[in-house]
């Protein structure tokens, strides 16, 4: 008999806001999430948000009075805390180049396998907008955002 996984899978990722409102605003209006709840969790307000993927995960917004933007240093150099994929990446770069997001130059990787570029959120974390050819492909949930029964 095969012993089961501890683990399965990543199930959320926090990220840090001072102001949970304008950041809902933000991963919505720039990044195709939808708020799925809004609550107050061990002192501070949070925010669920999804993707329309089926086994997308969940990022979840946490608002703190720490005011911190996030990067990791790689080689003394900024490197992103979160790769988000992209089904057409030069479609996501036009669109936040648009909506006012500061975002990266369009970078190509290998032989044109993978394309990236960064960018910073409201509260300037250092994001990564990505594609592969190695993506998954998966289902959308329909319908997307979902309706409230009630």
């Amino acid at each position: 008999m095969t012993q089961p996984y501890s683990f399965t899978r990543i199930g959320y990722a926090y990220v840090p806001t001072t102001n949970l409102d304008s950041s809902i605003d933000w991963y919505t209006r720039n990044l195709s999430f939808a708020l799925m709840s809004k609550f107050e969790d061990r002192g501070s307000n949070l925010a669920v948000l999804h993707h329309p993927h089926v086994h997308a995960i969940a990022l979840l917004l946490i608002e703190t009075t720490d005011k911190q933007s996030l990067e990791i240093a790689r080689n003394g150099k900024p490197f992103p805390i979160l790769a988000l994929n992209c089904p057409d990446i030069e479609h996501t770069h036009a669109q936040l180049q648009a909506n006012g997001v500061d975002v990266g130059e369009l970078q190509q990787l290998g032989n044109g396998e993978a394309k990236s570029f960064f960018f910073r959120d409201d509260q300037g974390h250092f994001l990564e907008a990505a594609w592969s050819i190695w993506d998954p492909k998966d289902e959308l949930k329909s319908p997307f955002p979902p309706v409230e029964e009630g």
